[in-house]
């Protein structure tokens, strides 16, 4: 069974509604793969590979920070050759944080981007 897992957390008089650590890496890699220029997520196998077991594909090149109501999140991407780092960098920290705070409604404090790695532009066979 995998180890405890981090929820955030709201009530009102209704109920409460726990949203899953796994649900906001989703969103956060979701809005990471849509920059132009971001070739792919990175993760690397030397990490423990049990923190992996039973999360979604997407969501490896994604940690988590959360405390409470506030969140920082690591995205480690491939950046494809002929894009500029820092403004791939720059839009996937805006995307990211924009869509984590309107999907789930919490405060986002960081989004640090490590670029691991840059990708070569697949070249189009003709037929």
């Amino acid at each position: 069974m995998p180890e405890s897992k981090e929820y955030i957390k709201s009530s009102d008089e209704n109920g409460s509604i726990n949203i899953s650590e796994d649900v906001v890496a989703i969103i956060a890699a979701s809005a990471a793969m849509e920059i132009s220029g971001v070739y792919s997520l990175y993760y690397s196998s030397s990490k423990d590979i049990t923190q992996y077991i039973g999360r979604k594909g997407i969501a490896k090149g994604i940690k988590l920070n959360i405390d409470g109501d506030d969140i920082s999140i690591d995205v480690h991407v491939v950046i494809e050759l002929g894009f500029p780092v820092s403004e791939v960098g720059a839009a996937v920290q805006k995307a990211v944080m924009s869509a984590v705070e309107d999907a789930v409604g919490a405060k986002v404090s960081a989004v640090n981007v490590h670029v691991s790695g840059v990708a070569l532009k697949k070249n189009k066979t003709k037929e």
